[in-house]
């Protein structure tokens, strides 16, 4: 809605697998910020302010910038100087706060993007609020965004014989915000201070540092990894994450979240910390945090022919699928990006400890695609 074909969009690298398929369909060409790593933890702490600033300064012909905001960790960073900054040279604001629509229910949360002043926000409310699965709602905030543009966009991209039951849980959803939402999230807010004293002296270090209703629980003390405490979870506690990473997993609280469920999650942890901590800590892995250049733009890998090739000759070559691990769904590869050894390393050794990979076609990592041209 807010470019045309060719035009440029700033894009922080950690995005959501949507924004290139956005590229593609719309021949716009990404401008990517890189986004920083807690090393401690692997956790995708957003964008670097300054870094960000010089990006903007270096595409001054870009239409708008895109953030996540929080991450999927549940950390932010100053968007509203970003905010004011872009602007400032006429760059339009669009936030995918997707895991952020909770956010204006209690002082003690991280302010929303439209109060950091964005243009666009994006939700999907099923991830925090109570409606179902695939709702979701954007928000538009001030005069730069032509309104008539932006429903048309929607209007091709979207079905033309909605979900009734989906948009009535979205209005169930909206009531419950508005009636009972600040409530809920203040009981909410005091349980999990509740649960992170009770498990302190655990073998789990807990990071909940931004937004207080996502709970990472590192399980390096363990000597396990996430991707193992994620299945030891489910499987023997009956209590599933939102997802795992090499060190950890996230969990997603909601008003929905009783203090039953975080009392179960507290017995799980002292059941663990007796049962399966090993002797040593499990060995330190890297995520690859630099960039891949790009030698075509997604649209153009797209369309190109392609061949298989076994995955460990195709390093150099330029990439004709995506390569994620899901979940969050953040891309490491995507088409058009020349092939490292450092990527194809990393997700190898992650896939054997058991991280799920989406995007390329051999589920087994044996052959990936590139482009044959």
């Amino acid at each position: 809605a807010l470019c045309n074909p060719k035009d440029k969009i700033i894009v922080n690298r950690d995005c959501h697998q949507s924004v290139i398929n956005s590229c593609i369909l719309a021949d716009i060409e990404p401008i990517y910020i890189l986004s920083k790593i807690d090393k401690e933890t692997n956790i995708q702490e957003g964008i670097d302010i300054e870094e960000s600033k010089k990006i903007i300064d270096n595409n001054l012909d870009a239409k708008a910038i895109l953030l996540t905001y929080p991450t999927y960790y549940g950390k932010t960073f100053e968007l509203k100087e970003i905010c004011d900054y872009a602007h400032k040279h006429n760059i339009a604001v669009i936030v995918d706060e997707a895991h952020g629509a909770h956010l204006g229910l209690s002082d003690r949360l991280p302010k929303t993007a439209l109060e950091e002043g964005a243009d666009i926000v994006i939700q999907s409310t099923h991830k925090t609020l109570p409606s179902f699965t695939q709702s979701s709602m954007i928000h538009i905030k001030g005069d730069r965004v032509d309104r008539q543009r932006l429903s048309t966009m929607l209007r091709i991209i979207e079905s033309s014989s909605p979900s009734y039951i989906l948009m009535s849980s979205l209005e169930l959803a909206v009531d419950i915000y508005e009636t009972k939402g600040n409530e809920l999230m203040e009981e909410l807010l005091d349980n999990i201070e509740q649960f992170k004293e009770k498990n302190k002296n655990t073998s789990f270090d807990i990071y909940n540092e931004d937004d207080k209703t996502k709970l990472f629980l590192s399980s390096k003390k363990l000597g396990m990894t996430g991707y193992e405490l994620e299945d030891l979870l489910r499987e023997k506690y009956n209590i599933q994450v939102e997802l795992a990473n090499y060190y950890g997993v996230l969990l997603i609280c909601t008003i929905g979240n009783t203090k039953e469920d975080l009392d179960k999650l507290s017995e799980a942890l002292e059941d663990m910390s007796n049962r399966y901590k090993k002797d040593s800590y499990i060995e330190c892995l890297e995520y690859p945090v630099v960039i891949p250049e790009k030698a075509l733009n997604p649209r153009e890998a797209f369309y190109k022919n392609k061949k298989s090739v076994k995955i460990y000759e195709s390093i150099g070559q330029i990439c004709a699928e995506y390569v994620i691990p899901y979940p969050p769904g953040v891309s490491l590869l995507s088409p058009g990006e020349v092939i490292t050894k450092e990527i194809i390393d990393y997700v190898i050794l992650c896939h054997k400890k058991g991280m799920n990979i989406n995007g390329i076609k051999d589920l087994n990592l044996e052959f990936i695609e590139i482009i044959s041209d």
